[in-house]
């Protein structure tokens, strides 16, 4: 397994301006009327990410990350549990429990729908800056109806691993 060293010498600082591509998303997002921040590719946000300029949370059920994978040294609050997937009632806790509501936060799941859903009741909560990863972990169906091949972190060859 390949270790990912991250750039820890400064944790994101609400106090310092977002950077340029997040401002884009933010105006973006405003302009959409998104009720969250905004929306990133994967590759931006890794190389936040690891640039320590934002955390990144999976909003995964435990399984999902699990036996499909996930990306190294993130946080993780699921936004459904169970295998009937139903929404966690202690999310917004769960989140204000490992995250200040001034922080940077990149929500990553499977496609982008359910962390979209997790970052509009996040913001709702009061969180200032979460923002959405644009086709998720797996990406969009293909035309066999199967994901990984069309778009998501994995396809685009970004780090994971897998228990």
């Amino acid at each position: 397994m390949t270790v990912i060293q991250l750039n820890t010498s400064s944790a994101p600082n609400p106090a310092v301006d977002l950077p340029d591509v997040l401002r884009i998303a933010k105006d973006e997002a405003q302009a959409e009327g998104l009720a969250y921040a905004g929306i990133v590719a994967p590759d931006d946000a890794w190389k936040l990410f690891i640039n320590g300029q934002a955390h990144l949370v999976d909003v995964r059920a435990a399984e999902e990350r699990k036996f499909v994978g996930h990306v190294p040294n993130t946080l993780h609050v699921a936004w459904q549990t169970g295998p009937a997937l139903i929404k966690n009632p202690r999310f917004v806790r769960e989140l204000e429990n490992k995250l200040p509501k001034d922080a940077v936060i990149l929500l990553l799941c499977r496609s982008g729908k359910r962390s979209a859903a997790a970052a509009a009741n996040a913001t709702t909560a009061g969180f200032k800056n979460v923002f959405n990863v644009r086709e998720g972990f797996e990406g969009d169906l293909d035309d066999r109806q199967q994901r990984g091949t069309n778009g998501g972190w994995r396809q685009r060859g970004l780090p994971w691993v897998q228990d």
